[in-house]
This record gives structure tokens, C-alpha cells and sequence, in this order.
């Protein structure tokens, strides 16, 4: 037991006030024997006068079991309030300890702290490296108990519940602790591991441990963990500002005590990259976050741009192209903070203790797109070589977030860009209907979808309401919608019924997907519903490629959803497709819509159809409010694709803006027939148009007596144009032909085409119709 070491307290008059473990371990005597009692009593033989002059020196004991104990002394006088001594603390240990053994000089010069503690966790021994954690000698520490000898109140429960555990159970402790020490300026993290200490009978003497300082190993794990937590905190939306501001709240207070992401122009814009220049960046602030409320340490309120100087953090790291430390104390750094206060107000200037900052360039893809900025002011530790490796692994993964989102957003503005293009603009006049249409993009990460409606004017007055949605999202969707809307215009052109016009655009996506020019319509599907109102005989024929049916409001009544047979989405093929007919009132409300309108993955289809229908029951100012309410009743907030609603009030022709005549196959009744016109035209107050008009009857009716097939029907119509159309049970179409110098013919349809403002033919079912279009005089009343 020669390293063991012992003390005790004395008072004047040498009786014994205090006795250690490592005294009852030298002795065998306990305190409870010793204390109170004069320690002469303890000696076994009367001490030397040179000792006790000196006051140190070998002194012989008389151990418990009779032996002796030689042990050398000190005595310490201690001093009372009245500077005179008030008694003494004796140290001893046995001979020769002053040349401790080599477990001794190993415990002693181990970088491990390590102490040894009685049983009731008071300090026995202590090392050098635990000396220099605690911050004073160890004969300071000998004797007192732990919780003597540290400020915090908290760790030392933690600990001296661990100390208490191991004396009272006898098994070693092995756990980890992140706190302070006496003479250490900040945190640490310590990995310890206490066991028992027992005597060679196996009793259980005192507590030992071992403090390994593992603060390195703590901030790495601590890195790597923000690492990982990166990976799902990070880059949860495809929004640049939202992405910025996931990395603040990341950065900040765990590794920063402010942190700022500051992004070029162009990354917010649709520009292209532009190089970085060498010299002064100009950045844009887009998130920024604080340790301390308010974050007093912006010098830039968002959205903000600042030139940052060519010798400053951030231009350095954009033009370096890697992380870059400032610490305090160095020329560049103390430029920057004074440069950073200068902008401020007074009240918001760095204060003292602002002694470390690190830079790192957002760099993904090859293009540089900004620049993250850590600073440190409470935080005891400077940036280090460490931190700037995990810096740039961070802004790696960081800066494929905001491109992803900056790719998205630019794909996204494109796309409705595109489908704004796509879309009609104006919708055309025409008297048939009043129109209101809605076009509600989605708000999801899919991106813009293939909605689309269109209004085509059609022959005799009457139009086509189309309505239509290409399945899925993106650029390809739009663009597939524009084709698809091409297509139908041009075959509404030709005047087709519903469901023969559906048949030829279901024929043509078939086509083109044989193609391959079309392979995304086959895979993704297209639905469309396209409907013909006619103002004369107020009858609506439509027909749907597995699109929703349209809803109805008859003047006075409830809406409804019109009963018709939706077919097959177009690109199935070989499945035909049934019109619906029905005469409406006039001022009837046709409502065509897409899907989007009334499902939902979290919605029931004909619940959500239910509300639309109540919402176009109830009146509202005009057709342009009651689309407004539709979409507020039926709409969730956030609804999950895109949305086309088209809305019509259907207007009637009276008589009095129609006329029509049935004509004998007869050549000499096309004399009759062009009288009809112009005492009809001078009804109307339109006598400037008769000459033209009796050349267009006179031509039209005509051909179809002498190369149609009764019934032959003239018809005038009064609308925006004049519209002269003649009808014959004939299903030959005519065409233009330009006459020779000698030919007797083929001069009727080219003169009809030059005097008129447009002229076609459509097909019916009992023959077809010839009809012509000119404008109305100036001067002449205008259609209702």
C-alpha cells in the first residue's frame, strides 16, 4: 500500500478532527475510533524534536492489529479568523513515497483523467490530467467531497449518482456526458468509466475513474448526424426560398449561432447561368436565421440584394470554389465585420465575441448558384478544418435541393407558359351562347397538367363547346393538349357531328400512336366532350371520349347531369361513340368541366358532383360569379390537378331573324327565291346587302336544283353576318374550280367565295347544306 495516501485534521490541543479513507487504510483504525480522541495516542513511540520543529519527517504508528507503521509527515498549520493557528491538516504517507512506482508514475502521467474516491465520494487521489481539468493542485481536492469542488449543481447529481452506484453495487459504470469543467472554457464530452477499488480481502475500499475527453469524436458524430438529418429536413418541396430557409433552421443553433443563404439573380429568375464574376457578387437574400430573436445580426432584410467585396467570405468562397474560414484576429475577417457594421444601426451591430465565421458555395451540377454563411458569437469553438469538410458535403446535397427546385420551377413556368399559349386567349363572338370559363393550374410538385376547353363559331350560327384533359402533368401533357386541340378545331371546321367528329380524332391519335409520334397519348390517355348548340332550332347535340357528362340548369329548375353515354378515352380504338340530343330553353346553363374539378384521392366522386350541382342551382349576378362560387363550393384548398370550367347560357333566334323558304326543283323558282331574299332583306332593313345576297341565292340555289336532290331548302339568317343557306337531299359536296377562258361554267362557287366573307358545307342527315357568310352594313341594327 505504498501509494496509498492519507490525512487528517487536528486541533491545538492535537485531538483528532477529521480522519481519511486513506488514513483508516494506512492505520486500520476508523474515524469513528480515531476522531475525537488526541492522536498521541495513535504513535507508537514519542516523536522526534527535529519533527516536530520541521514540523515533517518519519513518524512510527501503531496499526490496529498491534504492527507498526512507519509513514512520513506534514503538518500544515490552519489559521483562524484572528490570523493565529486554529489547528492543523496532516498528510502522510509511507516511506519512500515520494519516488512512487511505476503504476504510480503511470497513473500520475496518463492524458486520461483519472481519480480515486472513498467510499462515501470524497477525493483520494488524484492525476496530473485531472489536476488540470479541476484547474487546482491536488492537495486542494484530498479529502473534500465531490460536490465541494463544482459549480454546476446538475452534473454533479448525474455524477455523484454514479459514484454512489458503483459504491453501493460493487459493479463497474461505463457512460457519457457532454458539460463543462473548472478550468475549461467551454463544453466537453467525456466518455467515463468508474469501477470499484477493493483491498486484498475483498473489501470494497474506494471508486476510481477514467475521463476520456471525446469532444472530437461527439462533433463528428454531431456532423454526420445533421448530415443524415439533411437528408430528410432538406429539399421537402421543390421551392427555392422554402429550401434556403430548411437549411437555416438546420445550421442554426446547432452549428451556427446565425446562418444566411444568399442565392445569384438568375437562380431566382428564368435566366440562364451566367459566370461567376472575379471581383464584387451581387447576391440576393432569401433566408436567414439567428440564435437570438429578431436575427439583430442580418444586415439584409429578405429578398434583398448586397454586393459582397472581393476579400470578403462569401466572394472568396464563390470564386475559390471551396469553403472559407474567418476567425477573429485575422485582416480579412476584421474587414468583413466592419464592413457588415458599418450598414447596420448601432443597436444591431456584431458585439464582442463575434470570432469565427466559415463560407461555402452552393455549386451543383457544375453551375455556382450562391453562397451559405455560418457565424459563430456564443459558440465557444472557432470553425475548423473539420467544420469546412462538412460544410461542403452539406452544401453539396443543399445545392442539388434549390436546382432541383430552381429546374422545377423554370419546367413549371414553361409548361404554363405553354398551356397559356395553347389555350384560347379571347373566345370568338357568337351569338349562340354567353360564355365564362375558368383555368385553375394545380399547385403540385407533378407540374402543370393537359386541361384545355375551347369555343369554335360554327356554320348557321351555331358553336362547339369543347372541354378536355390529357392524364398526367408536364410539358409533355401541355403539348399533347395543344395537338389534341388543334385537332379538334380543325375537324369542327369541317362541321362533323359530335360523335363522328370524336370518331375521327380517336382515329387520329390511334394513328399517330402507330407512329410512335404519339406514344405519350397511348400511355398517359386523353379524355374529351364536344358539344354543337344551335340558336335556330335551340337543339344541343354532344358526345363524350370518356370524359365527365356535363351539368344542366333549366330556367327554374335544379341542376342536373345530362344522360349520355360516355365512350372510351381517345387512343383505345374500335369502340364507337354515342351523340346525345336535347332542345333547351333558352337561358339554359351548360356547365363543362374537368375531373379535376370533382375528384380527388380524398374526395368522393359523386359527393363532390352533388355540391356542383347545388352550386350552379343557386343565382348568382352572372355567369362570371356563378363561376366563382362553383369553384369556391366544389374546390378543396389545395386541389391535386388542374381545373377547366366552362360555363354557357344558351340564347335562342326568334322568328324574326330567321326566314326560310322551301324551293321546287325548278329552274324558273330560282327567280322566285331571289325575289324572296331581297324583300326579306328590305324587312330587315338591310337593302344594301340584297345584290350580293341575290347572287349568292341565285348561284346556291341553282346548283342544288340542277345537281342536288329534293327537298331544297333556302334559309336566311340575321345574326352578326348574314347567312344565306341553301339545303338539298343531296350528300355530294361541291367544290371550287376555276373556269377556262371558253367554259360555259364552274365561275358560281369562286364568284360566291370572292363576293362573301366565308362560304362552306356541311353534312346532314338528310343531305347537306350549303351555306355562305357576309358581313352586315355598317349602318344597318346589329343582331341582339
Amino acid at each position: 500500500m505504498e501509494h496509498v495516501a492519507a490525512a487528517a485534521t487536528l486541533d491545538t490541543l492535537g485531538v483528532v478532527t477529521g480522519w481519511s479513507e486513506g488514513a483508516r487504510l494506512l492505520t486500520g483504525h476508523t474515524a469513528e475510533e480515531v476522531v475525537g480522541r488526541p492522536a498521541a495516542g495513535l504513535l507508537a513511540e514519542d516523536l522526534p524534536p527535529a519533527t516536530v520543529a520541521a514540523r515533517t519527517g518519519t513518524v512510527a504508528l501503531r496499526h490496529r492489529d498491534g504492527h507498526r507503521v512507519e509513514l512520513t509527515l506534514t503538518a500544515c498549520p490552519v489559521l483562524g479568523p484572528d490570523a493565529r493557528p486554529a489547528g492543523f491538516v496532516v498528510t502522510a504517507r509511507p516511506p519512500g513515497g515520494g519516488e512512487p512506482t511505476l503504476a504510480g508514475r503511470a497513473f500520475q502521467q496518463s492524458s486520461v483523467s483519472m481519480s480515486v474516491f472513498d467510499t462515501r465520494q470524497h477525493y483520494l487521489r488524484l492525476n496530473d490530467a485531472a489536476c488540470q481539468v479541476m484547474g487546482v493542485p491536488e492537495e486542494t481536492l484530498a479529502g473534500r467531497h465531490f460536490s465541494d469542488t463544482v459549480e454546476d449543481a446538475e452534473h454533479s447529481r448525474g455524477f455523484l449518482r454514479h459514484l454512489r452506484q458503483v459504491a453501493e453495487t460493487g459493479r463497474p459504470v461505463r457512460y457519457e456526458s457532454f458539460t463543462g469543467a473548472p478550468a475549461l472554457n467551454r463544453e466537453h464530452a467525456w466518455s467515463i468509466e468508474m469501477w470499484p477499488v477493493r483491498d486484498p480481502s475483498g473489501e470494497l475500499t474506494g471508486v476510481a475513474l477514467a475521463a476520456l475527453d471525446s469532444t472530437e469524436q461527439y462533433w463528428a458524430r454531431r456532423r454526420l448526424a445533421l448530415l443524415n438529418e439533411a437528408a430528410t429536413a432538406i429539399g421537402t418541396t421543390l421551392d427555392v426560398v422554402r429550401t434556403a430557409e430548411e437549411v437555416v433552421e438546420l445550421l442554426v443553433p446547432q452549428y451556427a449561432d446565425f446562418a444566411s443563404v444568399d442565392l445569384l439573380d438568375w437562380v431566382l429568375g428564368s435566366d440562364e447561368p451566367p459566370m461567376v464574376p472575379a471581383g464584387d457578387v451581387v447576391l440576393r437574400r432569401v433566408a436567414h436565421g439567428s440564435v437570438n430573436e429578431g436575427t439583430p445580426e442580418a444586415v439584409l432584410h429578405l429578398g434583398q440584394t448586397d454586393v459582397y467585396g472581393e476579400v470578403t467570405p462569401p466572394a472568396q468562397a464563390l470564386r475559390e470554389g471551396r469553403a472559407v474560414l474567418g476567425q477573429a484576429g485575422e485582416p480579412d475577417f476584421l474587414r468583413w465585420v466592419a464592413e457588415r457594421n458599418a450598414r447596420r444601426p448601432a443597436s444591431r451591430r456584431y458585439r464582442v465575441g463575434v470570432h469565427s465565421v466559415i463560407a461555402v458555395p452552393l455549386r451543383a451540377r457544375g453551375t455556382t448558384l450562391g453562397v451559405a454563411v455560418g457565424v459563430r458569437i456564443a459558440h465557444p469553438d472557432d470553425y475548423g478544418a473539420d467544420d469546412a469538410i462538412f460544410a461542403e458535403e452539406l452544401a453539396s446535397r443543399v445545392a442539388v435541393c434549390i436546382d432541383n427546385a430552381r429546374r422545377f420551377a423554370r419546367e413549371r413556368t414553361t409548361a404554363l407558359a405553354l398551356q397559356h399559349s395553347l389555350l384560347p386567349r379571347g373566345l370568338p363572338g357568337q351569338a349562340a351562347v354567353d360564355i365564362a370559363h375558368r383555368y385553375l393550374p394545380c399547385g403540385s410538385l407533378a407540374g402543370i397538367g393537359g386541361d384545355w376547353f375551347d369555343v369554335i363559331p360554327l356554320s348557321g350560327s351555331r358553336v362547339g363547346l369543347v372541354v378536355g384533359d390529357v392524364v398526367g402533368h408536364g410539358i409533355q401533357s401541355s403539348a399533347t393538349m395543344g395537338r389534341l386541340r388543334t385537332a379538334v378545331r380543325t375537324l369542327a371546321d369541317v362541321d362533323l357531328h359530335p360523335d363522328e367528329l370524336l370518331t375521327h380524332l380517336d382515329d387520329l391519335v390511334t394513328h399517330l400512336a402507330a407512329d410512335g409520334s404519339a406514344e405519350e397519348i397511348a400511355e398517359l390517355g386523353a379524355t374529351c366532350l364536344y358539344a354543337v348548340y344551335d340558336p335556330v332550332s335551340r337543339r344541343l347535340a354532344l358526345a363524350a371520349a370518356g370524359h365527365p357528362a356535363p351539368a344542366l340548369v333549366r330556367p327554374g329548375s335544379a341542376a342536373e347531369l345530362v344522360p349520355m353515354t360516355a365512350g372510351p378515352p381517345l387512343g383505345v380504338g374500335g369502340l364507337p361513340f354515342e351523340a346525345t340530343e336535347l332542345e333547351l330553353p333558352e337561358g339554359s346553363v351548360l356547365a363543362l368541366y374537368t375531373d379535376g374539378l370533382v375528384e380527388d384521392r380524398d374526395r368522393d366522386v359523386d359527393r363532390a358532383t352533388e355540391e356542383l350541382c347545388r352550386a350552379l342551382t343557386v343565382p348568382a349576378d352572372s355567369l362570371e360569379a356563378l363561376g366563382d362560387n362553383v369553384l369556391k363550393a366544389v374546390l378543396p384548398e389545395e386541389p391535386g390537378d388542374d381545373v377547366a370550367l366552362l360555363l354557357a347560357r344558351t340564347r335562342a333566334l326568334g322568328a324574326d331573324r330567321v326566314a326560310t323558304w322551301n324551293v321546287p326543283p325548278d329552274p324558273a323558282e330560282v327567280a322566285v327565291a331571289r325575289q324572296a331574299a331581297t324583300e326579306q332583306l328590305a324587312a330587315w332593313g338591310l337593302d344594301e346587302a340584297a345584290f350580293v345576297t341575290e347572287l349568292v341565292v341565285s348561284e346556291l340555289v341553282t346548283n342544288a336544283i340542277r345537281y342536288g336532290v329534293p327537298p331544297i331548302r333556302l334559309r336566311l339568317i340575321r345574326d352578326r353576318a348574314l347567312i344565306c343557306e341553301v339545303s338539298d337531299g343531296s350528300s355530294t359536296s361541291p367544290h371550287l374550280r376555276r373556269a377556262h377562258t371558253y367554259d360555259e361554267g364552274g365561275r358560281g362557287l369562286l364568284l360566291v367565295a370572292q363576293l362573301t366573307q366565308r362560304w362552306g358545307s356541311r353534312q346532314t342527315t338528310g343531305g347537306k347544306t350549303i351555306w355562305a357568310e357576309q358581313p352586315l352594313p355598317e349602318r344597318s341594327p346589329e343582331a341582339d
